[in-house]
């Protein structure tokens, strides 16, 4: 299996985080190293390309340069981002109470804890799945799920239904899309407005709880 050179660039990010400088002579190990970083970006690391990734291989494997089915690939990066989600979540779980139970902490406070609970339980299910396509969040939401104590049987079934949407979304758009010359070459401000549409329902209903908040107050 060889990668085959595409045209595509990515003006924006550093040649270091550029997808296909990422995937390009790896040879066989592709995938592996796809999943892996899909895996680290969704639970420890979030300093990571995974929309560009996912777009360029399924661009790689629509154009030959990537030999394995498409639907492979759709699965494996599907359950690296599950688990990564899991693991987070986990850490959270496990290591956040202990940092907001500390009773000298100026920053780390049971209130806190209690507020994220509350957040993620009323607001859970939409933001686990739409902060699959915001960078840095899809990262650290994991974390405050394992620290707000969100149900564990709703962020996983969430957290399911958000990898498949995202991983094997975003490969398979990049199949379909990746050799139109437009998209192909304005990948990064794609995604840049896929992150702002994907944050706008957040942030609509942050307004709107404040708005409620202070609403009996003024009257």
């Amino acid at each position: 299996m060889i990668l085959a050179q595409t045209p595509a660039q990515m003006s924006i990010m550093p040649d270091w985080l550029n997808p296909e400088h990422l995937l390009s002579g790896i040879g066989p190990a592709v995938v592996a190293v796809l999943c892996l970083i899909l895996f680290a970006e969704s639970s420890v690391f979030p300093v990571l390309p995974g929309d560009s990734l996912l777009f360029t291989a399924g661009l790689f494997v629509a154009n030959g340069s990537l030999d394995v089915p498409l639907w492979l690939v759709c699965v494996l990066a599907t359950v690296a981002a599950i688990i990564g989600n899991v693991v987070g979540y986990g850490i959270g779980w496990k290591v956040g109470p202990k940092l907001f139970n500390r009773p000298d902490s100026r920053f780390f406070k049971q209130e806190y804890v209690d507020k994220t609970h509350a957040f993620l339980e009323k607001h859970g299910p939409k933001a686990i799945v739409l902060a699959r396509f915001v960078p840095f969040v899809r990262t650290f939401i994991t974390w405050l799920g394992g620290i707000g104590r969100m149900d564990p049987k709703k962020y996983f079934t969430y957290t399911v239904l958000g990898g498949i949407l995202w991983a094997a979304g975003l490969i398979v758009l990049g199949s379909l899309l990746g050799n139109i010359a437009f998209i192909r070459d304005n990948v990064d401000a794609i995604f840049l407005l896929i992150v702002l549409v994907s944050v706008l329902p957040i942030v609509f209903e942050y307004l709107k709880a404040r708005r409620e908040k202070r609403t009996p107050t003024e009257n």
